[in-house]
């Protein structure tokens, strides 16, 4: 959520940046009214708290000197303002309850180094790593290949769940298992995270302080009890989580965690949109990527929990390039993102695999996640960030793709062979 005195003082700034972001300014120019009805209302307040006080002296005296019949009188005017006040200070509640509602409406503000553009068009690639491979032969997809190895099965996984569902058999269910341990004991033991297990059910003021809510309940898979759960879309609501309504110790940030979750997305406005095979999921697996570090070390941070990401791929030998996303292609709560994205031969182009964001004091605004210095410093909010290390699925996918051979295999990258019993091929 952004600083609601931040906006207050630089309200033509931040519709500069929603602008950027291709936000609607309506919910902006609520907030100069709502703002402004709040400033009247505690104006009319005080003024009438100032005329109590001085009536209730003036009382005091009255009755000092023996005229009870003029005080009584004063106290029906003290009742009355009592009153007045107490409808005034209500108003003036829930004119910052409807900011309060609005900010939380607000997405975050770009950083000033972020490319200005309307979508993804602007995005700029900052890198690439690896050559595509040339195949002398005909590339299939790997819908076509796991179909063929008897590793992917996608019309049972209809049958039992619906569309957007998948079943992993043999040699397909272990490569995925695979790659999650080696994606976890990569950022364990090389990058030195501390591996979490989360539930993966939360509540709603996680999904509040990770940003999902208000914004993209439609897009959430809910319980119907009175809990009113919610599956997780990502490890980052959990995790990012951990540390909501704490005051942290200065000198014990920055602090690393990665988690395997499955996770769970409607994919609501996703209609039409990569139909085939695993790509777009109601249920994926990811390895998520969490810090929670000072303000002044969060560029810093970002860039590498980003190159951890990318570590992955190249330990794969897939190739990938990075890219800065765009003001009107960035996710609601970031101020600054890199997309990473793995070659996908059989599209002929490279389709995002890693997220990976900085969200500044957005996120901990929400969470009430704040840190100490030392010293018995005032608290200051924490900065999080959050990044896919990787998704398994895609992963997976890009695997399956990039190590085709000729003959319908599928070679296993050698990284991933000792997380295979040695198995070379599939075959």
């Amino acid at each position: 959520m952004l600083d609601i005195n931040f906006v207050r003082e630089n309200l033509e700034a931040v519709r500069a940046a929603l602008a950027a972001r291709n936000f609607p300014q309506t919910d902006l120019d609520r907030f100069s009214s709502l703002d402004a009805e709040r400033r009247r209302l505690i104006g009319e307040a005080d003024a009438v708290n100032q005329r109590r006080n001085q009536a209730s002296k003036e009382i005091g005296a009255m009755m000092q000197s023996g005229r009870a019949e003029d005080a009584e009188a004063l106290r029906s005017e003290v009742s009355a303002l009592k009153e007045t006040q107490a409808e005034l200070e209500s108003a003036r509640d829930a004119a910052v309850a409807a900011m309060d509602e609005l900010l939380a409406g607000l997405p975050n503000l770009p950083a000033a180094d972020v490319p200005v553009g309307p979508d993804e068009s602007a995005n700029v690639e900052i890198r690439r790593w690896g050559t595509p491979r040339e195949f002398e032969f005909e590339v299939r997809d790997h819908v076509d290949i796991g179909e063929s190895l008897g590793i992917l099965d996608l019309e049972r996984a209809g049958k039992i769940a619906g569309a957007r569902f998948a079943i992993l058999n043999g040699a397909g269910a272990r490569l995925e298992r695979a790659l999650v341990n080696f994606m976890l004991d990569i950022q364990t033991r090389e990058h030195g995270y501390t591996e979490t297990l989360p539930p993966f059910l939360v509540n709603r003021e996680s999904l509040f302080g990770t940003n999902q809510l208000p914004k993209f309940e439609d897009d959430l898979f809910h319980t119907t009890d009175d809990r009113r759960l919610a599956l997780i879309p990502t490890a980052e609501v959990p995790v990012t989580n951990y540390h909501a309504g704490e005051i942290l110790e200065a000198a014990h940030l920055p602090k690393h965690y990665t988690a395997y979750t499955p996770c769970f997305r409607s994919e609501a406005g996703s209609y039409g949109r990569d139909t085939r095979g695993l790509i777009r999921q109601h249920q994926f697996e990811k390895v998520e990527l969490v810090k929670i570090c000072l303000p002044e070390n969060s560029e810093q941070e970002h860039e590498a929990l980003t190159a951890n990401a990318e570590r992955i791929l190249e330990l794969l030998e897939l190739p990938f390039r990075t890219v800065v996303l765009s003001t009107g292609d960035m996710g609601f709560g970031a101020r600054k993102t890199y997309d990473i994205e793995v070659w996908i031969p059989s599209q002929n182009t490279f389709r995002e695999i890693s997220s990976c964001s900085n969200c500044g004091d957005f996120q901990a605004r929400r969470m009430n996640t704040r840190f100490r210095r030392a010293g018995g410093a005032k608290p200051e909010f924490v900065h999080t960030l959050n990044g896919s290390g990787l998704a398994v699925g895609r992963t997976w996918i890009a695997i399956v793709e990039n190590y085709q051979q000729s003959d319908g295999s599928v070679t296993i990258p050698e990284a991933l062979r000792p997380y295979m019993n040695g198995l070379e091929k599939i075959s």
